[in-house]
């Protein structure tokens, strides 16, 4: 099993993240916290380590890797040359949760970039990622450290429950801060596309390229895919998730209908909310289904950012209920900020199993 070794986020030891670096330039496995989510470090100029990466996660090789740097400087060294609108956004959000998607130097090998000729690359903000690079003295490659397809992690133990038998150390840090991956920002085009929707919002990117976009399509797992995070099922739980969108009072009369059947034939059931809707559904239900029911609260809408911060959690909580044969989740209503990430992890790990309810309307459609 990985050792575990704790380190104050807020005054990282020299000597702890020296034995953490030490590995990585060893070509070995390290699990740290960033601001976003937990990352699987290796040497990303170490083919061999980036291999031990995917073998680890059980990633396809098409789903390219992002490249962790101290600084602007450093990308230098991973990047054949800055695109317009690098420097820019790296001065409005470096250190921070935006990557941007580069040409790629020579010291980059195809099996970080999914042989692509392009690289993701971001300069992370949390202290211990910070420090953990800057001292591996190589740039890190570090996709989320869980099982691919999983509910990215959040918590030390996420990534030792996912992944403890698999890598060499897990750096616990506490709980990440954001909760959402990173914005990933394609400048290899124009105008620049937004590939993943995540901590840094469309919004504030277009505040500093007002030409932004948002690419809508999913990438082809069969194919090599411009960013990670692109695929229709991802960040999904093992328990089979049905996603319910919008009319709000439309949702709490189907999700209630769907309940009280699930009950009547003494199914096991996940409801996974906002808050609001999740009051609405307990009432709708009248308390019934205690020891079959378990109601998992995702946050108020009005602070998106907390339920950010804790979707991946309340996603594994839900496939801690080992009885349940599915869970039904509603959908935030809000579409900007923090939101559009939320909407988009929410709708990867239902795969398509999607229930919408035009305002207005009753009667549900399936996407």
């Amino acid at each position: 099993m990985a050792e575990i070794l704790e380190i104050d986020p807020n005054a990282p030891a020299d000597d702890a993240i020296e034995r953490a670096a030490a590995i990585i330039r060893a070509g070995g496995l390290v699990a740290f916290p960033t601001e976003t989510v937990y990352g699987l470090g290796a040497d990303a100029t170490n083919a061999s380590a980036v291999r031990r990466i995917f073998h680890a996660k059980g990633r396809p090789a098409t789903d390219p890797l992002i490249v962790h740097v101290a600084s602007v400087a450093d990308a230098l060294a991973v990047v054949s040359h800055l695109p317009p609108g690098a420097e820019q956004l790296a001065r409005a959000f470096w250190p921070g949760p935006l990557t941007l998607v580069m040409p790629r130097a020579a010291s980059i090998g195809d099996e970080v970039t999914a042989g692509l000729d392009t690289v993701a690359v971001r300069v992370p903000a949390h202290p211990i990622a910070q420090a953990l690079v800057r001292a591996a003295r190589v740039p890190v490659a570090a996709p989320s450290a869980n099982l691919f397809s999983r509910p990215s992690p959040t918590r030390a133990e996420h990534v030792e429950r996912d992944l403890g038998d698999r890598i060499d150390l897990i750096i616990d840090g506490g709980p990440t801060m954001v909760g959402i991956e990173s914005t990933v920002v394609d400048l290899t085009v124009d105008p620049p596309v937004v590939l993943r929707p995540g901590g840094v919002t469309l919004e504030r990117l277009s505040a500093v390229l007002p030409a932004m976009t948002l690419r809508q399509a999913d990438a082809r797992g069969d194919t090599a895919m411009p960013a990670p995070g692109m695929l229709s099922r991802h960040y999904a739980p093992t328990t089979p998730l049905t996603l319910y969108e919008g009319d709000p009072q439309a949702i709490v009369q189907l999700v209630g209908t769907e309940l009280r059947s699930a009950l009547t034939a003494n199914e096991p059931v996940v409801v996974l909310a906002p808050s609001e809707q999740l009051q609405a559904i307990r009432s709708f239900i009248h308390g019934n289904g205690d020891g079959l029911l378990v109601l998992v609260d995702l946050g108020l809408e009005s602070a998106p950012e907390v339920i950010a911060a804790h979707l991946y959690d309340a996603l594994r909580r839900c496939d801690e209920v080992v009885s349940a044969r599915r869970i039904l989740a509603v959908q935030v209503t809000g579409t900007d900020g923090i939101n559009l990430a939320i909407r988009d992890r929410l709708r990867r790990a239902s795969a398509g199993h999607i229930v919408s309810v035009p305002p207005g309307e009753q009667a549900p459609t399936r996407d």
